[in-house]
């Protein structure tokens, strides 16, 4: 039995299979009414979500399961103090799969640990969001027809944006990918993917600031919100908040054939005029989102009857008691936790916390 943290979790050959999976699922619907028949999701969502709590919740209705669970962390017994850890163990007692969304970077890596189900990671913090990938993966797919040599422009806020970490890490494992970062430099990307993925893999990318310059040698545009919620000064958000706002002008300066994303809600980042654009597929990529949740729920579920027992953690490189200080760290939360950081770089010394990968 496996859940899913990271998309790095997936193998590449897995993330054609579910790809397969959902687009049977939306050739023939029939097929998958009652596949999930007598099981139950738990949506464990300790803040707000729309899209994300929904589709799960209609992908499981919509392959026969029922689905229980909370959409904010006042209505747990998280409001009492009970761990992320004792959540995930009583939650085991009464559902066969959980989705969970946490602000605290690594929570749901720590649910997972604890749990006799799967639980698939629904957001942590700033730090990864790996079925709206899957999402994206089928959208870009879908659009462009393939998933290989692409040049992709991530837009916004790619610092505190945990799509674009999870969809860097998807998409640098398919070949002839290029990346062309677009954000302030106050919202740069973090460390922990510049170098533990595009730097390690020699992934080319650039960085800029403008997003005109950028427009004429996309494939694919992914649009972000500035996130008021991952702002500790409010200041800093007011400030960069209309950084970019993507508009029909912008637009114009396209190839014909690209596709724009945006994992949603936007604010005013792009216009509502380019809704009407062809090359639009923001609301193409929410509704894809509910088809590559029934494919992932389908897959851990089979794989959890098939092999009940959790798979082991890989303790290679592993050190204790080197303390993280990343303060949206659940480590900093939940003080029962061991403080554990693994070796991702021996020669330059380099340690990184195994809940949020911030380094240590």
């Amino acid at each position: 039995m496996r859940s899913l943290i990271s998309i790095l979790e997936l193998s590449v050959e897995e993330l054609d299979q579910l790809i397969s999976t959902a687009k049977d699922i939306i050739a023939h619907p029939e097929n998958y009414w009652d596949k999930c028949a007598h099981k139950k999701l738990a949506t464990l969502f300790y803040e707000p979500s729309t899209r994300t709590r929904l589709s799960f919740e209609a992908a499981m209705l919509e392959l026969g399961g029922t689905v229980l669970g909370f959409s904010e962390a006042g209505s747990s017994s998280a409001a009492k103090g009970e761990s992320v850890a004792d959540t995930a163990k009583m939650i085991s007692c009464y559902a066969d799969i959980a989705a969970m969304r946490h602000p605290k970077e690594g929570a749901p890596y720590v649910a997972a640990q604890a749990a006799s189900i799967p639980f698939i990671n629904a957001g942590d913090g700033g730090h990864n969001h790996p079925t709206q990938t899957l999402a994206d993966l089928l959208t870009i797919s879908r659009e462009m027809g393939r998933l290989d040599n692409l040049t992709i422009g991530l837009c916004g806020d790619l610092k505190y944006g945990r799509t674009v970490h999870s969809l860097i890490e998807a998409m640098s494992r398919y070949t002839g990918i290029k990346f062309v970062l677009i954000s302030p430099k106050e919202l740069q990307i973090p460390g922990f993917v510049r170098f533990n993925v595009l730097e390690r893999h020699s992934i080319p990318y650039t960085e800029v600031t403008s997003l005109e310059e950028a427009m004429p040698q996309l494939d694919v545009l992914y649009m972000t919100r500035i996130q008021r919620e991952r702002f500790d000064d409010p200041w800093d958000y007011e400030r960069l908040k209309d950084s970019y706002i993507l508009d029909t002008p912008k637009m114009a300066l396209a190839k014909e054939k690209m596709c724009v994303l945006h994992p949603l809600p936007r604010v005013n980042e792009i216009s509502v005029q380019v809704d009407n654009d062809p090359r639009a597929a923001y609301f193409r990529q929410a509704l894809n989102g509910k088809y590559m949740r029934m494919a992932l729920i389908l897959k851990l579920l089979e794989e959890a009857k098939e092999n009940p027992v959790k798979d082991e953690i890989d303790t290679t490189d592993l050190e204790y008691d080197r303390v993280c200080h990343n303060p949206k760290c659940i480590s900093q939360t939940e003080q029962e936790l061991p403080q554990i950081s693994r070796v991702t770089d021996k020669a330059a010394n380099i340690h990184r916390c195994i809940y949020c990968e911030k380094r240590t």
